[in-house]
């Protein structure tokens, strides 16, 4: 049955058209209403209100790069990769993420074959994050840029498009797909699939691939640099790279991930990739089976991982190969280290990846008629509840829970009524159920 009760959430802060604002958040549906509507044109109030006590309510986080986490792997567990997915929709949400993309590495294609029909896209709710379609990291990469990736299954285009197609199969399901230009054939590929796929997000990544190589990509349709900085040609004055299209391209929707976990990228080459294009910075986690989880040994594809001092290697290396760091500590992390505002770093987070992945008419933000996907945090970016799609997936478990009664006058023209209702904290945030008639509720 759906659920059309109003409610309305007060004593809040809210992250909207790039400023932080105190209004009150309503929703019905599973999306934002305009009050001032829903009041003229309806005469309605909130069947329920929530106050926040002063917790600020962000747009929900979107990770366009996670490998599993909570113990699952999206690639290596291939039979069971739909109950992976749920395993970790339903975690993320304690990290304040209310929509991702479960990305496969490298992979045969009978991997492929296998994996992909799975991976449907899903509606969020109470039992988790919404999954936005897959991203696929490879294998059309370079082998003198593969980092964890398996050598053994990578793949060039000998036959151009018709490769692509029989490594993958059917693409519909998949919204964003890694590539490295310089491979012969690519560049066609790239035409060829954004003509077939319109929605599909071309990204370029672990490559070797010059500035010029990457700039022919970007006219053929590419739009994304899978983590920047991290598997690709360092910066040099008279070939800048990768890094250099984020200074160059302005007159195309060029968008960057960068992992801000502590490891992957020096603060500093976050921060120069944030003063050179602030609107082009999108968080990613790169998150692995580990994220949940303690130190040990879990997988990553078919490579064995450890996971020791807080970072995942290749088993028996010192390669960084994922990591578990969760995305609110990697949003903490960037607004460390680019000295950014707090409004940045929160978008980086949400309205980033939506622009990204072209949906941010009704995702990363919370603008009336958006889906209601979002989190209430604290002062210091603590995950208090998520919300994804109307419903409650998450609530902070440190926070105390308990109810008390409280008595409450209302007037209406010449008449009074008190009611007494229940008043529930839910960790962190007050729950008011109202028995009056909505017609009496100022």
């Amino acid at each position: 049955m759906e659920d059309v009760k109003i409610i309305k959430f007060s004593n809040c802060c809210l992250l909207r058209d790039h400023t932080i604002v105190k209004e009150d958040l309503w929703i019905r549906r599973g999306k934002i209403l305009n009050p001032q509507t829903l009041f003229f044109s309806e005469k309605k109030a909130p069947d329920e209100i929530i106050d926040c006590w002063g917790a600020l309510i962000s747009p929900g986080f979107i990770d366009l790069q996670i490998n599993g986490g909570f113990g699952t792997d999206f690639t290596h567990e291939k039979e069971n990769v739909e109950q992976g997915v749920t395993v970790v929709a339903k975690g993320v949400v304690a990290h304040g993420v209310t929509a991702f993309l479960p990305t496969i590495v490298s992979s045969s294609p009978e991997t492929y074959s296998t994996i992909l029909p799975k991976l449907r896209k899903r509606m969020g709710g109470e039992e988790g994050a919404a999954v936005l379609g897959v991203h696929l990291e490879g294998p059309f990469i370079s082998p003198l840029k593969k980092g964890a990736h398996d050598e053994k299954v990578l793949q060039s285009f000998p036959n151009g498009y018709e490769t692509l197609k029989e490594t993958y199969g059917r693409m519909h399901n998949v919204a964003l797909l890694t590539l490295a230009p310089e491979i012969p054939n690519a560049l066609d590929v790239i035409t060829r699939v954004k003509k077939d796929y319109q929605k599909l997000i071309i990204s370029i990544g672990h490559t070797n691939a010059d500035m010029d190589t990457g700039l022919k990509a970007i006219e053929c349709g590419a739009s994304f640099i899978t983590h920047l900085f991290n598997c690709m040609n360092l910066f040099h004055h008279r070939d800048p790279g990768l890094l250099g299209l984020v200074a160059t391209v302005t007159d195309k929707p060029l968008t960057f991930g960068l992992i801000p976990d502590g490891l992957h990228t020096h603060p500093a080459s976050i921060r120069i990739a944030h003063r050179v294009k602030p609107e082009g910075c999108v968080i990613v986690t790169d998150a692995i089976s580990a994220l949940g989880l303690p130190e040990g040994t879990h997988h990553l594809g078919v490579n064995k991982i450890d996971v020791r001092d807080g970072a995942a290697y290749i088993s028996g290396t010192e390669t960084l190969c994922g990591s578990i760091r969760p995305f609110n500590h990697c949003v903490k992390l960037f607004k460390t280290s680019t000295g950014c505002s707090l409004v940045e770093a929160l978008e980086a987070g949400s309205l980033h990846p939506a622009k990204t992945l072209n949906i941010q008419k009704h995702k990363g933000t919370l603008n009336f008629g958006a889906d209601a996907d979002f989190i209430l945090l604290n002062d210091n970016l603590d995950v208090i509840q998520t919300w994804v799609g109307g419903k409650c997936a998450y609530k902070n478990s440190a926070i105390e829970d308990h109810t008390f009664k409280y008595s409450v006058n209302f007037e209406n023209s010449n008449n009074s009524y008190e009611d007494i209702f229940e008043k529930r904290v839910i960790r962190g945030s007050k729950t008011v159920y109202f028995n009056l008639n909505p017609e009496h509720i100022p």
